[in-house]
């Protein structure tokens, strides 16, 4: 018989297009107040519709990452295109970052089992 599963309330944001200097701005507040104001404690970046992620794109998700670090909250990334990892693996943020290959690996370890 399994255990019934607790699941912690997440918050998931879904960025899609193409996030560079010319709309970082608003990318950095929504990832902000999503943080700030969020009860959440457990952030997920899927990141499955972003196509291309400069350095400014790179910046904003580091900054909400130390925010929430600051706040004592997990703040995770999935789903990177193999043309967008290639900028977290030359900065070495993929080492930094929690960052899964996939929302079903995020949801695996993220699901933790409820005490009997």
């Amino acid at each position: 018989m399994k255990s019934p599963v607790k699941v912690p309330e997440i918050a998931l944001f879904e960025p899609n297009g193409y996030i560079t200097a010319a709309n970082v701005l608003e990318f950095q507040e929504q990832l902000t107040n999503l943080v700030n104001r969020s009860r959440s404690i457990t952030f997920l970046v899927d990141m499955s519709r972003v196509e291309f992620l400069d350095s400014a794109g790179l910046m904003a998700l580091v900054t909400a990452f130390r925010l929430a670090q600051s706040q004592e909250k997990s703040f995770n990334i999935c789903s990177i295109s193999p043309s967008v990892k290639i900028i977290f693996e030359l900065t070495q943020l993929d080492r930094v970052l929690s960052i899964f290959p996939s929302r079903a690996d995020f949801d695996a370890v993220i699901t933790l089992p409820q005490a009997a």
